[in-house]
């Protein structure tokens, strides 16, 4: 079927499907990965915020609940059955798991993000700077980003939190934060050399802007999708980070955090024992907030490319 416009022109009818894909194309943020991701990373962070308010937080501490219990529906190995009252049961401590996982789960999340804003925070003051200004501050920050990207951070943040002891979430993030500012830099710096000559770049300073003027309101707001996507590349980075070190005891020692129930799990012998979901429903969180994170940088990369786009 066609239809016929003014000028006599034959014009194909649309499926509803291709008009909905093309208002995506149109208006590049409605995008399925984007808000799939978005929403995942939001329901940990609700989980979070209403399991504080709906759900009896004092079951964290140890001894508050029955010793190794099963979530709700399976049996352990002693033939007790999950209760309602534990709906993802217990830990070898009597400690409620959906307690824990309430509060580690945004803890985990949060050491990712205050990590990525650091980082990312200096990782554009520097790559700015290389960029546009050039010379030797482009050749010094060049140079120290490529040294510092040669260092494993893993195994200097495993002597740092060992020379600490037990640290707070704060100070881990910042830690993991003195890692994260080497490839936004890079990013940014290769961005920002080839927008420097661009037109409107030379009529801000023909108009006399000033250096700071051009580079964070002229130059900057056409780098937010690559910005965005590096920024959750970068919390991505600092949540494994963060986890890597938890599990290997380090971090903080009295804050319940994803990584930590896993060790504790490990330390336990919960493996031995097939208390499956004292390590296995932190592991699975743990995936579901990687997916969300990888969505939303998927998402953010057709927004910034359109050529990833399809009709």
């Amino acid at each position: 079927m066609t239809t016929q416009n003014a000028a006599g022109a034959a014009k194909p009818d649309l499926s509803a499907r291709q008009i909905r894909r093309m208002k995506r194309f149109d208006n590049p943020w409605r995008n399925p990965k984007l808000t799939w991701g978005a929403a995942l990373i939001l329901g940990i962070v609700a989980m979070g915020i209403l399991g504080r308010i709906f759900w009896n937080m004092d079951l964290v501490f140890t001894g508050s609940a029955p010793l190794k219990l099963p979530p709700l529906g399976f049996e352990n190995l002693r033939g007790q059955p999950g209760q309602t009252d534990f709906p993802l049961g217990t830990d070898g401590a009597g400690r409620d798991l959906l307690a824990l996982i309430v509060i580690g789960a945004p803890n985990s999340l949060f050491v990712g993000l205050l990590a990525s804003i650091i980082g990312m925070s200096i990782g554009i003051f520097l790559g700015f700077s290389a960029g546009f200004l050039g010379g030797r501050t482009d050749d010094t920050i060049r140079i120290l980003s490529d040294v510092m990207i040669t260092i494993p951070p893993l195994l200097i943040l495993v002597v740092f939190q060992a020379a600490f002891g037990d640290v707070s979430l704060t100070l881990m993030a910042i830690l993991i934060a003195a890692f994260m500012w080497q490839s936004p830099t890079r990013l940014i710096r290769a961005q920002v050399l080839s927008m420097r000559e661009s037109g409107y770049v030379q009529m801000a300073r023909l108009s006399g802007a000033s250096t700071m003027h051009i580079m964070f309101r002229e130059m900057m707001p056409n780098l937010v999708p690559y910005l965005f996507g590096s920024f959750i590349a970068n919390v991505t980075t600092s949540i494994v980070t963060a986890v890597g070190l938890e599990v290997l005891g380090l971090g903080p020692q009295r804050i319940p955090t994803l990584g930590r129930i896993i060790y504790e799990a490990i330390n336990s012998g919960a493996l031995i024992q097939n208390l499956w979901w004292w390590w296995g429903l932190p592991t699975i969180l743990l995936a579901v907030m990687f997916i969300g994170l990888l969505l939303i940088n998927l998402g953010l990369d057709e927004v910034s490319n359109p050529r990833l786009r399809k009709l």
